[in-house]
């Protein structure tokens, strides 16, 4: 008798509360995979706080490379980093004749590979796309390339990640021509 109420109940209550569940994670499961599907360019070009990047890149002519298999590592300057940069020079970066310093400075904030932020905090440098290398700094909870401050970490896209960064960075052969 206890084994009959047993698998009524088990039958009524139980396996409907775990096909929900089941239903629950596989529609979470398919929402964590839409988010990825999108590339670093794509990602970015979601976001409003990326315009001036996205404007950057798509000047650069570095889309298709953004788009490309990857994986690649991108600190990502909001628009407020690219505003805290002298007066004129994203406008000035942005002329076509500049094109190839504007790579420069883009190619700059690139690492070849998907670093996560688990794997920033043990690195001391990264040698980046354009050639050089970036200090990584990790102290007080916080992660520090170069000058700029890790704001949010880890946005993953299908090719790569992104951390976002609070301050343009620049070469020094770049520094020297602005």
């Amino acid at each position: 008798m206890f084994s009959q109420n047993l698998r009524k109940v088990f039958m009524v209550k139980l396996i409907p509360l775990v096909m929900m569940s089941l239903i629950s994670i596989s529609a979470f499961a398919g929402h964590h995979m839409e988010s990825e599907k999108a590339d670093i360019v794509d990602t970015a070009a979601s976001k409003e706080m990326f315009s001036t990047l996205v404007a950057a890149v798509e000047a650069a002519d570095l889309v298709d490379t953004l788009k490309g298999k990857g994986p690649f590592t991108v600190f990502a300057p909001t628009n407020k980093a690219f505003s805290k940069l002298p007066e004129g020079t994203v406008e000035m970066l942005l002329k076509p004749e500049n094109k190839a310093l504007l790579s420069q400075v883009l190619t700059y904030h690139v690492v070849s590979g998907s670093v996560m932020a688990e794997d920033v905090m043990s690195l001391t440098s990264a040698t980046t796309v354009e050639g050089t290398d970036i200090t990584v700094v990790t102290a007080m909870g916080k992660v520090m390339i170069n000058d700029a401050t890790v704001i949010k970490a880890d946005v993953k896209t299908s090719n790569g990640v992104i951390h976002v960064i609070d301050t343009v960075l620049l070469p020094a052969e770049v520094k020297k021509a602005l």
